[in-house]
């Protein structure tokens, strides 16, 4: 399964993906807002996983790569978007979560508003999900903007301390965004 834009294509993962996205998980700046950067292996692991999931599941967390012809970034692979189900407990779990990372060239491009839709739409049309949620560490200011370009919302109620952070950790406090089906 493949979901297409205008520019871009969210696809299975490929071997030759690999090295691009070990490249952008072992970045300080892309990472800025994780608990830290990944080696080769633990990268290597992560795309495995999202493989897997696609493979199973026919949805997860798919490879992008710029499609848009005549475009300088056609053919480059520029991270992952896709969707999820979060792996610790919250009060708005369980849910389905919308998320993406890209390479820092592909930042400012509109790149992760487009490919993020797409999967929203993917979510509400072929999954018939009531709803997606999204969230990021209070800090991490591009990705809730992206949140809200694609038309989700936020309510300060909503915020938590992310289960899996200790005490004291800065990245701790998350924002969550929530998006029902028919308001997107």
């Amino acid at each position: 399964m493949e979901l297409r834009t205008s520019r871009l294509v969210l696809r299975q993962w490929r071997d030759d993906d690999l090295p691009f996205f070990a490249a952008l998980n072992a970045d300080p700046e892309v990472m800025e807002h994780f608990p830290a950067p990944l080696n080769r292996q633990d990268s290597d692991g992560l795309a495995n996983r999202a493989a897997a999931h696609v493979a199973t599941h026919g949805w997860g967390l798919w490879a992008v790569e710029v499609v848009a012809e005549g475009s300088p970034d056609q053919g480059r692979f520029a991270g992952f978007t896709g969707l999820s189900v979060p792996s610790f407990e919250a009060h708005f779990t369980p849910a389905v979560e919308v998320g993406w990372r890209l390479a820092r060239w592909a930042w400012g491009r509109g790149y992760a508003s487009e490919a993020a839709r797409a999967a929203v739409a993917y979510g509400f049309g072929r999954l018939g999900l009531a709803e997606v949620v999204s969230f990021t560490a209070v800090p991490n200011r591009r990705s809730a903007a992206v949140m809200r370009r694609i038309g989700m919302t936020h309510d300060p109620a909503d915020d938590f301390d992310h289960p899996k952070l200790p005490d004291g950790d800065p990245l701790r406090r998350h924002v969550l965004y929530r998006l029902a089906r028919g308001t997107a």
